[in-house]
């Protein structure tokens, strides 16, 4: 069982569909659409991302068939014929071994919904998108319970055991801690275990 944290590597999608720089409007539409995804790596040379061409870039050309107002920029990308003309660069990409909330953080500041996963030299390995990062909420309250019990509890100094009861992924925890101040450590660590959809404290303290 992988336990917590869940790296990038561990939920990707290692088979992808990537297109060169040449490739033209309309082909890349019909991947689009055969792959049923919303965006593709553009490639250079050995495997190296260079861009992402996304159905937001694609519809600038609707967007602007009938005007000539608006951002230039946008303007001069709706007349782009080639995924090189089209695509966003340089690319917004995330490392195999990044963990999930890394890889969440990037895709809300940057707001996209899908990133290509690079290695130490920008050659694609995959892509992971937000359905994979929530892959982790897939676990059963069963492997969340033992996580907890193995890797959190069994590594603090506590002499009275505690309970841990898992329910649609949400923790309770109840027995008793020698000080109150380790309520908030216990907290943070429950919750940085993958799959948590809350906690629920039930504790007495000395």
């Amino acid at each position: 069982m992988t336990e917590s944290p869940y790296r990038v590597s561990d939920v990707m999608t290692h088979t992808v569909v990537a297109v060169g720089s040449e490739a033209p409007f309309k082909e890349i539409v019909s991947l689009l659409d055969e792959w049923k995804v919303s965006a593709l790596p553009v490639l250079a040379g050995e495997g190296r991302v260079v861009g992402v061409v996304s159905e937001a870039d694609l519809l600038l050309k609707e967007e602007f068939r009938d005007t000539e107002e608006g951002d230039l920029a946008d303007r001069v990308k709706a007349g782009g014929v080639t995924a090189g003309d089209l695509m966003s660069t340089p690319a917004v990409t995330v490392h195999a071994d990044a963990t999930l909330a890394e890889a969440a953080r990037i895709m809300a500041r940057r707001h996209v919904k899908r990133l290509p996963v690079v290695d130490g030299v920008g050659l694609l390995q995959g892509v992971v998108s937000r359905s994979d990062l929530l892959k982790v909420f897939l676990r059963t309250d069963q492997e969340i319970a033992e996580e907890i019990r193995s890797t959190v509890l069994g590594h603090l100094p506590f002499t009275s055991p505690l309970t841990v009861n898992v329910k649609e992924g949400v923790v309770t925890l109840g027995g008793s801690l020698p000080d109150r101040t380790l309520v908030p450590v216990l907290a943070r660590a429950v919750r940085a275990v993958e799959g948590v959809v809350d906690i629920r404290l039930d504790l007495t303290h000395r």
